[in-house]
């Protein structure tokens, strides 16, 4: 029922917020001033440097420790669930879905990469909000994931028949997550705008409001989000990328067994997992000891194929950055201009929707008394900027690309049910069906048997 109830309210967010883009905005008096909506990077509240800050990091703490001690200590999913409630009214509905280490990505590449010379301060509760879930991570394994990110509890809300999609579908559709992280970064990084935010498919939904095209698209995510779980947070979310570099590494990680206990390799956890984080049993020899008999040639492969898809990545991305430059507002402020100044009057008949357009930009530039030398200039300076970033993008995504066929070539050797740990979002939904785990009806403990 709860499931109905969700799915009527995301079918009638968009005719609500249409509902109210129908009206204008209300004509204010007494000196206020609508906020220009073409600046894409926003400045932090001030509220953020207050008492209001100090309750978010610390309902954010308090949500982190819980999470980790119902999915690790306590191994309770209706636990997970109901932490995952409340973090979705407060930190979605409540705090309308800001400041979230999602988009506080961008925040983070902005001060880093030269915020700090317009003047820019980089808030410490989005500092914060930043390393506590990586901090977290590094310890317990994604309980971010698990019952605190508002983004993913509205996802889980809705899951209904999950299907399980094969492994090369999840490898492969998932590279557009890092893609997305190093495009996020570098537009941050260089000034253009925050992508994350602008295109943040849930955010309508806590605000109650905004662009009707991006409560649709949130929509969509969660009516395919019924049959495949999670499709942002698997395929989508920058900041789940990483969440899959740092788990690896986790202290402590989620296991479908308790870790005092052995797997008896029963099979009814095999389709519990909505997200394809549990492995399968290997039957046969392992990778590993294939590797170590051909171990010079391997390595030298791997290098070889690293190397050269990192280069030839670089050099493509290096030839993209005057398109994508393009996303900066400056660089596209150029191009009309130039453009206004090259269209002849004959052709301001045949495009006169388009030109007046263009004239009203040109307008407003013109009245701000800027060279247009000068405006040449900058954007110039901002394209040469983006060739270098372009560069370094196609490196990262040539890694990932490299890494990622790599891993496929190596088969380990499993012999019980094990949990990905870079895939799994610590949903607590397998312990269930652990016999191991699961008591009797009498409350005694079965038995472990393997067999």
């Amino acid at each position: 029922m709860r499931r109905f109830l969700f799915l009527v309210f995301v079918l009638l967010m968009p005719a609500m917020v249409w509902a109210e883009e129908r009206f204008p905005l209300p004509d204010f008096t007494g000196g206020h001033v609508i906020p220009d909506e073409t600046k894409l990077l926003p400045v932090p509240r001030a509220e953020m440097w207050g008492y209001r800050g100090w309750v978010d990091i610390a309902a954010l703490a308090v949500a982190l420790s819980l999470s980790a001690w119902l999915v690790l200590k306590k191994r309770s999913r209706r636990g997970v669930f109901l932490l995952m409630i409340a973090s979705l009214i407060y930190f979605g509905f409540w705090r309308k879905g800001c400041v979230c280490p999602i988009g506080s990505i961008q925040n983070v590449a902005y001060a880093i990469g030269g915020g700090g010379h317009c003047g820019y301060v980089l808030s410490w509760v989005v500092a914060a909000y930043f390393v506590l879930p990586l901090a977290f991570t590094l310890f317990f394994g994604r309980v971010f994931c698990s019952g605190v990110c508002p983004l993913g509890a509205i996802q889980d809300a809705v899951i209904w028949k999950p299907i399980q999609l094969p492994r090369w579908v999840d490898e492969g559709v998932g590279l557009f997550a890092y893609a997305y992280l190093g495009v996020a970064v570098l537009l941050a990084a260089k000034g253009s705008r925050f992508a994350i935010c602008q295109f943040d498919p849930f955010v309508g939904f806590f605000r109650m409001s905004g662009p009707v095209h991006m409560i649709f698209l949130g929509s969509v995510i969660l009516a395919m989000g019924m049959f495949v779980g999670r499709i942002y947070c698997r395929f989508i979310c920058p900041y789940s990328v990483l969440m899959r570099l740092l788990t690896p590494f986790a202290w402590w990680r989620v296991t479908i067994t308790p870790p005092e206990k052995a797997c008896v390799n029963c099979r009814l956890c095999e389709q519990s997992c909505p997200f394809g984080a549990i492995r399968l049993p290997t039957q046969g020899e392992g990778g590993r000891a294939r590797i170590e008999r051909r171990d010079r040639v391997w390595w030298l492969v791997s290098v070889l194929l690293v190397v050269a898809l990192s280069l030839l990545l670089a050099w493509l991305g290096y030839g993209l950055g005057p398109q994508m430059a393009r996303l900066d507002p400056t660089v596209r402020l150029a191009s009309v201009v130039q453009l206004a100044e090259s269209v002849s009057p004959e052709k301001r008949t045949e495009q006169q929707q388009q030109i007046a357009l263009m004239d009203e930009y040109v307008k407003v530039f013109r009245e701000s008394g800027q060279p247009v030398a000068e405006l040449y200039a900058q954007a110039a300076a901002i394209q040469k900027r983006f060739a270098s970033g372009t560069a370094w993008f196609g490196v990262w995504m040539g890694l990932v690309i490299s890494l990622k066929l790599l891993g496929t070539t190596i088969r380990r050797k499993r012999v019980d049910y094990t949990v990905a740990s870079a895939s799994c979002l610590s949903c607590a939904r397998c312990y269930k069906l652990c016999v191991v785990e699961e008591p009797l009806p009498g409350g005694t403990a079965i038995r472990e048997v393997r067999t």
